[in-house]
């Protein structure tokens, strides 16, 4: 029986990137996953596929509707959906195959299959798929254990996936045609990167939101605002509608004791995700799962089994690459002696449609709910030369900071390339940084980001490109 230092389950950005870090510290690693192409479902069939679509797609958009303004004139825009999929495959292709080329040169030991727990220190490694069909399971032993078992997306007890009609994401980043008319349940993330997506692409699209408004984890004016920039991209908003059902081409849903009905060839549904843990085997663990069915841990990550830990998808927070990823560092830190390092009040969170929205921290919405007093900065792209230039002067930043202390507690973005630049102000608040901070900090010119900077002068009101 193969024994090692540690054993993780799950090779998505959070379960490699700790496998890499254990290593780096000296450990004797495996890294087992069912999927023979490493990455999880970030990289086959979540973030990098979807964000290969939405850029070949922002080129259509801005060909169809923007080139001719700066003189840029076409016959006409012809989309083929064939070699834009297998441009995003081979983006996919290109980055799982640099991970298992990675996994290699640190000396990582790759297991393909299904794992499941036979006791606290040993595993069974099940095959999976045809080509493995008569390979034999497989016992490793370890000291320490990490599940990083990811997500899998949430399916309505009565609008059942069949991959034709009802999706979810790992389908909608696959279709071998443009929708009709799609209908996307859920307006949170997913929901309006895919159908906006899709809309670019021709597709009649409609987005149906349970709550009174989509991406809700975002401040009142940045939704507002938002929602009106995706309308005038063709995608149809359907707020405070909780959907009944679909049949015969026709998805239906109530508000306010009103039926709605929306004709739809297709319907992606996403309402979120959920733990994956199925078939790991965590009673023979002895690991707890909470009242979401999520792995229970302690603050440092660690479950109910002293030599288990879990990280990313599979726990409480939020279902992100990135906070997985630290996660992942944390735990083999933490497992190599070291002292690892996690801060989760600073987890951003992007939505990576045209414009792009971001936030970090508190949101002015969440701190005036809780009764702190605070100075809030806005500064519009309107006014940024930069974003003048290149024609991308929708949104703005808002920069939330204590009205005693001036630390920064938090910011929102709405603009062009918002994920990118909501980073400067995460780095800042990492340090506890002020707004005056940030203000002070010389950035380049013409550049995006000096609207940062502006939005920083703002909390005191001193902005000097604004009134």
């Amino acid at each position: 029986m193969t024994s090692f230092d540690l054993i993780v389950i799950g090779a998505g950005p959070g379960g490699y990137v700790c496998a890499f870090r254990a290593a780096q510290l000296g450990l004797k690693v495996a890294l087992v996953d069912k999927r023979a192409a490493l990455g999880g479902t970030c990289l086959n069939v979540g973030c990098i596929p979807s964000k290969a679509l939405l850029h070949a797609t922002e080129h259509v958009a801005w060909a169809k509707h923007h080139a001719a303004d700066s003189g840029i004139k076409f016959g006409s825009v012809e989309v083929d959906l064939t070699q834009m999929m297998k441009k995003k495959d081979a983006v996919v292709t290109k980055l799982t195959g640099g991970v298992a080329m990675l996994a290699k040169g640190r000396k990582i030991t790759v297991f393909t299959g299904t794992a499941s727990f036979v006791s606290p220190t040993e595993i069974e490694v099940a095959p999976v798929g045809s080509e493995l069909a008569r390979a034999e399971s497989q016992r490793l032993t370890a000291k320490h254990f990490v599940i990083a078992t990811g997500s899998a997306p949430v399916e309505l007890p009565f609008m059942k996936f069949d991959g034709e009609s009802v999706v979810s994401s790992d389908h909608a980043i696959a279709f071998k045609e443009v929708p009709k008319k799609l209908v996307v349940v859920g307006g949170g993330v997913i929901g309006v990167e895919l159908g906006s997506v899709w809309a670019r692409l021709g597709a009649e699209v409609t987005v149906v939101e349970f709550l009174p408004k989509i991406i809700a984890t975002f401040d009142d004016d940045i939704v507002r605002q938002f929602t009106r920039l995706i309308q005038k991209q063709g995608l149809k908003i359907e707020v405070g509608a909780k959907v009944t059902g679909y049949a015969n081409g026709i998805l239906t849903a109530e508000r306010e004791g009103q039926k709605l009905e929306i004709a739809a060839d297709k319907v992606l549904v996403a309402v979120g995700r959920r733990p994956y843990t199925d078939g790991l085997g965590l009673d023979q663990a002895g690991v707890e799962l909470d009242e979401k069915k999520r792995v229970k841990v302690d603050d440092h990550l660690r479950t109910s089994a002293q030599n288990i830990w879990a990280i990313g998808d599979v726990i409480a927070g939020p279902m992100l690459a990135h906070k997985a990823e630290e996660d992942g560092v944390a735990v083999a830190e933490w497992i190599a002696g070291k002292p690892g390092h996690i801060n989760w009040d600073l987890v951003p969170g992007i939505v990576y449609t045209n414009p792009e929205v971001a936030s970090v921290g508190l949101g002015e919405d969440e701190a005036k709910k809780r009764g702190l007093a605070v100075n809030v900065g806005k500064f519009n792209f309107a006014a940024n030369g930069r974003a003048i230039a290149a024609d991308a002067t929708d949104g703005f930043v808002k920069i939330i900071a204590d009205a005693k202390t001036d630390k920064i507690l938090g910011a929102q973005i709405l603009g062009h390339n918002a994920g990118e630049l909501i980073s400067e102000i995460v780095a800042h608040m990492e340090y506890g940084g002020s707004a005056e901070d940030l203000a002070r900090t010389i950035h380049g010119h013409p550049t995006m980001s000096e609207a940062v900077k502006e939005a920083a002068l703002a909390v005191s009101k001193s902005a000097l490109h604004a009134l």
